[in-house]
């Protein structure tokens, strides 16, 4: 018997993490081709630091509850859902909602959790898999052999980058604001680890790769790290745009783009249609999830926070100090 009602975290208003506080809604149903999760764990995401701030809102008919990530055992189904049944332990790419005792997720970006795994780190998984995939190996190319370069290696995204470039044979080159930080990324792989308050990266990525450069380039920085990126990339390189904490507007001369014939692009996944992350939801069970089983890649997990101190688990990831993801548990 589901409770009618469930715990929630809302943002009061927009601001710091203080805004974030439990507050109780009724429970959700699934709709058509949906399933009702009993979230045992939600990953935290920059995107939900964003919404917290009021700088990235929600999509048209999404949740306005932050969480983009859970896992747990499905509780109820929507009609036409064949896919699943009730206590099937699942993890769910969602639109909005994660930070919640209950969650609807769509069918199609819905997922058996990895054999292997526990809660916490299979609600670690949807949202950077999903991200890297797309934007690495789908708009990126990246292929066995290249040189990847990755901008904040020690994030969850930067973390999941590294052991899935190694994992399909690309060696990681990785950038990091400290030496404990690039130590626990060449653990997972990366070749190279640079700390950018020591050493200037395109300097190393030219050093590392004999001249070469960096096929593909994952950059969630921007501000002055788009024109270095320009003079970082190989010949044909791929430069995948995800994100801009230092700021997108920027003066680029892109007459290096052009004779080097570089690929200058980017996306947001929360946006793309719900047809486009189910092909990727597709591949992605076919691609990694064996690479899991194989203990060839395993989510970092920095630290994990009761739903209710959501506040405090925002505190951390605005901490430059942690490293891989922040979990909430329920």
């Amino acid at each position: 018997m589901l409770p009618e009602t469930m715990t929630v975290i809302e943002v009061r208003e927009p601001g710091g993490p203080e805004m974030l506080a439990p507050e109780t809604r009724p429970l959700p149903n699934p709709a058509e081709n949906e399933v009702l999760i009993a979230v045992a764990a939600a990953g935290i995401n920059r995107p939900d630091v964003l919404q917290r701030q009021g700088l990235y809102p929600p999509p048209k008919g999404a949740s306005d509850l932050l969480g983009l990530e859970v896992s747990g055992p499905i509780v109820a189904i929507g009609e036409n859902v064949t896919r699943f049944k009730p206590d099937d332990f699942v993890c769910a790419l969602v639109n909005g909602g994660g930070y919640a005792e209950y969650a609807v997720a769509p069918e199609t970006t819905t997922l058996l959790a990895p054999h292997g795994l526990n809660p916490v780190e299979a609600a670690a998984l949807p949202e950077t898999i999903f991200t890297v995939w797309h934007n690495v190996f789908e708009r990126g190319g990246l292929k066995e052999g290249d040189w990847l370069l990755v901008h904040g290696g020690a994030s969850g995204i930067g973390t999941t980058a590294i052991q899935l470039g190694t994992a399909f044979g690309a060696k990681v080159i990785v950038t990091v604001g400290d030496d404990a930080k690039a130590k626990a990324c060449e653990a997972l792989g990366a070749v190279r680890a640079i700390n950018y308050r020591k050493e200037d990266f395109l300097d190393v990525v030219k050093e590392a790769t004999a001249k070469h450069g960096a096929d593909v380039i994952l950059d969630m920085v921007g501000g002055d790290y788009i024109e270095r990126n320009i003079r970082a990339a190989a010949l044909e390189g791929h430069i995948v745009q995800i994100a801009f904490l230092k700021g997108s507007k920027v003066e680029v001369d892109l007459m290096r783009l052009m004779m080097r014939r570089l690929t200058l692009t980017g996306s947001t996944l929360r946006a793309q249609t719900d047809a486009t992350k189910a092909k990727m939801a597709t591949v992605i069970e076919e691609r990694i999830w064996p690479l899991i089983t194989q203990g060839k890649y395993k989510p970092v997990i920095d630290s994990t926070f009761p739903l209710a101190e959501a506040a405090e688990a925002h505190k951390r990831i605005d901490d430059p100090a942690h490293v891989g993801k922040i979990v909430l548990t329920t």
